[in-house]
C-alpha cells in the first residue's frame, strides 16, 4: 500500500479514494493491512441502492438526487456498476456523461465499475469501494446498478435502502411477480410517467404490496417521475428522507447493516478457502482428470469425490 498514505482518504483526497478502488479491483495483496485503517470509518454513510431495468432512467435520476442531496449539505459518493467489458473487464458505460459536471465539485465523488460478470449486476467489490467512499467522508453513497430480472436481489446486499426504478411499457408487472422484486424495494419509482400505462402498472403495484406486505411492517411506496422533465424528483427525495429516518429509529436499518456484515463475512470466508485450495498442483491435478473424461455417464458428484480424494498435499 506505499502507493499513498491512507490518511489522504480521510482527508477526502478524490486522488487518493481512485488509487485505493483501483486496487481493490485489481484485488491487491496489501488490502486486508489497508482495511484495518480505514474500517472503524467506514459505516458512517447512509448506503442508497437504485436499481431497475436498462433504459428505466436510472442515471437521470441519481443525477438529479445528487443535486438535492448537495442542496442539503451532504457529500455523495456513486458507485455506477455497468456491464464488464468481455475483453478488459471495465466499465462500457464509464463515461457518465451527465454526471461530468461533478467533476470539481469536492463533496461529489462517482466511479463507475465493471460488474466482473456477477449475475446479480452487483460486482462484490462495490461494497469495499462504499467503505472507501464512507471513510473518505462522504454522508450518502448511492449504488446504481443494471438489474435485469432476479438480479436486482445483490443489491440487498450492500446497500441499507433500496430504490427500484421501473417504466410504464416495459413488462415489468410480469417480471415483478416472477422474480419477487416487491421483497427488495423500500421505495418503487414508475419513471417516464408521460407516458401510456403509468397509471396502471402504479395502481397494480400498490395492491400487490397491499396483498404481500404483513400488517405492521413497512409498507413501501409507488411514486411517479418523469426525470428527464425534473418531475416528481423533489417528492421522491423527501420521501427517502423521511423513510430512511423512520427505518433508522425502529432499528430496522442496523439490523440490515448487521445482515450484510455477516453475509460478507461469509462470502470472504469462501472466497479465502477457494483461493487457498486451489494451489498450483491441484490445478495441474483436476486438469489431469478432467482431461480423461471422455463422457458424462459418470455422476458428477462421483467424479468430484475422486477429485479431493486425491488433493491431499
Amino acid at each position: 500500500m506505499n502507493q499513498f498514505n491512507y490518511k489522504d482518504i480521510f482527508k477526502n483526497n478524490h486522488l487518493a479514494i481512485s488509487k485505493a478502488i483501483s486496487l481493490i479491483e485489481n484485488n491487491d495483496k496489501e488490502l486486508n493491512n489497508f482495511y484495518k485503517h480505514i474500517y472503524k470509518r467506514s459505516n458512517n454513510a447512509l448506503r442508497i441502492g437504485i436499481t431497475g431495468p436498462p433504459g428505466a432512467g436510472k442515471s437521470t435520476i441519481v443525477d438529479q438526487l445528487i443535486e438535492c442531496f448537495i442542496s442539503k449539505e451532504k457529500s455523495i459518493g456513486v458507485i455506477a456498476v455497468d456491464p464488464s467489458s468481455p475483453f478488459s473487464g471495465g466499465a462500457l458505460l464509464g463515461d457518465r456523461v451527465r454526471m461530468g459536471k461533478y467533476t470539481d465539485n469536492d463533496s461529489v465523488y462517482i466511479r463507475s465499475m465493471g460488474n466482473r460478470g456477477d449475475l446479480g449486476g452487483l460486482s462484490k467489490m462495490t461494497q469495499a469501494a462504499g467503505d472507501v467512499l464512507s471513510a473518505s467522508g462522504k454522508d450518502i453513497i448511492i449504488y446504481e446498478t443494471v438489474g435485469v430480472g432476479q438480479a436486482e436481489h445483490d443489491i440487498v446486499n450492500a446497500a441499507d435502502f433500496t430504490v427500484v426504478v421501473l417504466v410504464p411499457e416495459s413488462g415489468d408487472e410480469i417480471q415483478l411477480m416472477k422474480a419477487g422484486i416487491i421483497e427488495i424495494a423500500d421505495i418503487f419509482i414508475i419513471n417516464k410517467s408521460d407516458r401510456p400505462g403509468s397509471k396502471r402498472i402504479a395502481r397494480m403495484l400498490s395492491d400487490t404490496l397491499h396483498n404481500f406486505t404483513k400488517k405492521g411492517d413497512f409498507l413501501p411506496s409507488v411514486m411517479n417521475s418523469t426525470a428527464s422533465r425534473g418531475e416528481g424528483i423533489s417528492e421522491i427525495f423527501e420521501k427517502i428522507l423521511i423513510d430512511t429516518e423512520t427505518l433508522d429509529a425502529n432499528g430496522v436499518l442496523q439490523k440490515r447493516r448487521l445482515s450484510r456484515y455477516k453475509n460478507r463475512i461469509k462470502d470472504l470466508i469462501s472466497e479465502k478457502l477457494e483461493n487457498e485450495f486451489w494451489t498450483t498442483k491441484r490445478e495441474d491435478l483436476f486438469k489431469n482428470i478432467t482431461n480423461s473424461i471422455d463422457s458424462i455417464d459418470t455422476p458428477p458428484n462421483k467424479v468430484v469425490e475422486k477429485l479431493i480424494s486425491n488433493f491431499d498435499d
